[in-house]
């Protein structure tokens, strides 16, 4: 029996006990997660199609580890034109482990309820409208090489949202804020890096991120 289904954005054929790389679930290791958007069911040559998922269908699965995928390098260049840019990337990815396929029987995440739209007057929409936001938006500080969403979301909840601000921050003190994100993070590049992005020093930025492997030089 094997199944197609949909996990984060990706399609994939599993059987029961097959292991599967998927892009980075949200959930903790450990946990159980079930999957509703199956497209096709095969049990042993009977053949069900949603369209374009089964209603009732799930496949059930189980978090081993987080991990990043190999380091993927993209080379750019324009001939005569001096242009050459070169960059890493390393997919966070989630290993999962099939436990189950179920037909039927799995019940539909609850839709969320719509509220009705009410008009109001123009007069009092104004009076009602929120002022505009004049904060300055925060760098995209997963540019750091070891910075992940999840610590991304630890430093902007503690005041620390440009590249500028990280700079400035000890190595020690990040450690301390990030300290409840799981994982063995080494936080003594990132200043550094924050500090070279924050001056527009990418391409430095970049040759020096290719030696470093989760923040840490190879």
């Amino acid at each position: 029996m094997y199944a197609i289904v949909e996990i984060a954005g990706q399609q994939f054929k599993v059987a029961k006990d097959q292991k599967v790389y998927v892009h980075r679930l949200p959930e903790a290791e450990g946990s159980k997660v079930t999957f509703d958007k199956v497209m096709l069911i095969d049990d042993n040559g009977s053949v069900t199609i949603g369209a374009p998922a089964i209603e009732g269908a799930g496949v059930t699965a189980k978090i081993l580890g987080h991990l990043k995928g190999d380091k993927v390098i993209v080379f750019k260049k324009k001939r005569r034109k001096g242009y050459k840019k070169k960059n890493g990337h390393r997919q966070y990815l989630s290993e999962i482990q099939i436990e189950s396929i179920a037909a039927s029987g799995v019940k539909a995440a609850p839709k969320a309820k719509v509220e009705p739209k009410v008009e109001v007057a123009k007069t009092e929409a104004k009076k009602a409208a929120p002022k505009k936001s004049t904060s300055k938006k925060g760098d995209d500080l997963k540019k750091i090489e070891g910075i992940g969403p999840k610590i991304a979301e630890t430093l902007v909840s503690a005041g620390i949202s440009t590249f500028a601000e990280l700079a400035k921050i000890e190595p020690t003190k990040i450690s301390e804020i990030i300290a409840n994100v799981r994982g063995n993070h080494v936080t003594d590049t990132w200043p550094k890096q924050a500090e070279l992005a924050a001056e527009g020093k990418w391409d430095e930025l970049k040759e020096w991120q290719d030696k470093l492997d989760g923040g840490v030089e190879k």
